[in-house]
C-alpha cells in the first residue's frame, strides 16, 4: 500500500477538494483506494464526497478501545473507493495523545488497499507532521498568493526539523546542540539548515549519519491550486528554489489547477469537480495529476530527487499552466458562442476576479510594509 499524505501550511487552499477527487480518480484506474479524513477536528470531507453524516469515525476508533477499524471503514458511491471519515463532533479529537496517535497509525497500515490517502489538518501540529511523513512522497497543497507559498515552505521546513528530532538520540551532542538552539526561539527559526547540518556533522558524525539516511526518504510533491493566469505558475519557483538552499531537499511539482467557479456548484450538488464534470479543465488536471502518481508507484523506494528531474517538473508545470490557460479560453468562448454564459456572466465573473487580485495586491503590500518595519528594527 502507498501512502499519499496531502497537506498544507494553511487553512483554504483546496485541500480536501484534492484529496477527494484524487482518491476518485486514481479508484477510477482500477486502483483499490482508501480516503481517511485525518483532519481531526475540522472533518469535512464527507461533504466533497457526497456522504451523509457518518455514525463513527477516526474519533470513535480512538476512545472506545473494542471499535475495530472495519467498522468505521465507510463505502462510497464510487467503485473501489472506500472512506474513512474523522468524526468532528467529538470532543478534544483534534489533540490526541502519542498514543492514540500510534494506535491510529499501526491501524492505518493494516489496511488492505493500493493507496492509503490521508487528508491532513492544516498548520504544523506534531500529529500532523507525523501523519505526513508516514509517506515520504507526500503532497503539499498551496496556491500562488504570498502568504499560502511561505506556510507551505514553513510546513517543510518543520518536516526537516521533524526528522531531525527523531535522528539525534535525547543523550547525543546533536540533540542537545539542537535544543540550545530551540531555547532560542529566533535562532532556531532563522537558520540555515544546510550550516546547522555541516555543524552537526562536525560534533556528532554517527547522529548526522542517521539524519542525513533519513531524510533521503523526503520527497515532497507540490500542487499548485486556484491559479488565475498562466504566469501565477512561475511563483512556485520560488519554493523550490527555498526548499532546495534553504532545506537541502528537491520538491517535485506534481501539477498546477485553475480556480473554476464550477467547484462551488459541484460542492453545493454534493458531487466531486471529477464526477459532476470530468471534462472540466479542474477536472482534467486532477486526472493529469493521478497519472503522474500512477507512472511513479512502482518506485516504493525512491531514491532523492536530483535537482534536474525536480527543475524539468517545474518546466513541465508552467507549459501545463499555458495549455489549461488557453482550454479554459476556449470553454467561454464556447459558452458565450452557445448562449450558456451571457456577457453579464462573463463581466460579473471578471469583476470578481479584479476584487480578489485587488485584495491580494492590499495583502502584499500589507506584508512588505511589515518586512520594511522589522528590518527597520534591526
Amino acid at each position: 500500500m502507498q501512502i499519499l499524505s496531502i497537506a498544507s501550511g494553511k487553512g483554504g487552499v483546496g485541500k480536501s477538494l484534492v484529496a477527494a477527487n484524487l482518491s476518485i480518480a486514481l479508484a477510477k484506474a482500477g486502483k483499490k483506494v482508501v480516503l481517511a479524513d485525518l483532519d481531526l477536528g475540522g472533518s469535512n470531507l464527507h461533504l466533497i464526497l457526497g456522504n451523509r453524516i457518518p455514525e463513527k469515525g477516526i474519533g470513535t476508533l480512538l476512545n472506545k478501545p473494542f471499535t475495530t477499524i472495519d467498522e468505521i471503514i465507510y463505502e462510497t458511491d464510487y467503485k473501489n473507493l472506500l472512506f474513512i471519515p474523522g468524526e468532528a463532533e467529538l470532543p478534544g479529537a483534534a489533540n490526541i495523545s502519542a498514543t492514540q496517535k500510534k494506535k491510529l497509525i499501526r491501524k492505518l497500515l493494516t489496511l488492505d488497499a493500493d493507496y492509503l490517502i490521508a487528508d491532513l489538518g492544516a498548520g504544523t501540529s506534531f500529529n500532523t507532521m507525523d501523519m505526513f511523513l508516514l509517506s515520504g512522497q507526500g503532497l503539499i497543497v498551496t496556491t500562488p498568493t504570498l502568504t499560502a507559498t511561505l506556510n507551505a515552505y514553513l510546513f517543510l521546513k518543520n518536516a526537516v526539523f521533524r526528522i531531525m528530532s527523531a535522528s539525534f538520540p535525547r543523550k547525543s551532542p546533536a540533540f542537545q546542540y539542537l535544543e540550545s538552539l530551540r531555547k532560542d526561539g529566533e535562532s532556531l527559526q532563522k537558520v540555515f539548515i544546510p550550516r546547522l547540518v555541516e555543524n552537526i556533522k562536525k560534533i556528532d558524525p554517527e547522529s548526522h549519519a542517521l539524519y542525513e539516511e533519513r531524510i533521503k526518504s523526503l520527497q515532497p510533491r507540490l500542487i499548485l491550486n486556484m491559479l488565475e493566469d498562466p504566469k501565477d505558475a512561475n511563483k512556485a519557483g520560488k519554493l523550490r528554489h527555498s526548499c532546495r538552499e534553504y532545506l537541502g531537499i528537491n520538491l517535485d511539482h506534481l501539477g498546477v489547477m485553475y480556480r473554476d467557479e464550477l467547484q462551488t456548484v459541484a460542492l453545493n450538488s454534493r458531487l466531486p469537480i471529477v464526477s459532476y464534470k470530468p471534462q472540466s479543465v479542474l477536472s482534467q488536471a486532477i486526472f493529469r495529476i493521478a497519472d503522474k502518481i500512477l507512472e511513479q508507484e512502482n518506485d516504493l523506494a525512491p531514491r532523492p530527487l536530483t535537482f534536474d528531474e525536480s527543475e524539468t517538473s517545474f518546466q513541465i508545470a508552467e507549459l501545463e499552466a499555458e495549455t489549461d490557460f488557453n482550454s479554459k479560453m476556449q470553454s467561454l468562448e464556447e459558452l458565450l458562442d452557445c448562449g450558456a454564459l451571457t456577457q453579464g456572466d462573463l463581466i460579473d465573473t471578471i469583476k470578481s476576479q479584479q476584487f480578489e487580485l485587488n485584495m491580494l495586491r492590499r495583502e502584499n503590500r500589507f506584508l512588505k510594509n511589515q518586512f520594511v518595519k522589522n528590518n527597520k528594527r534591526k
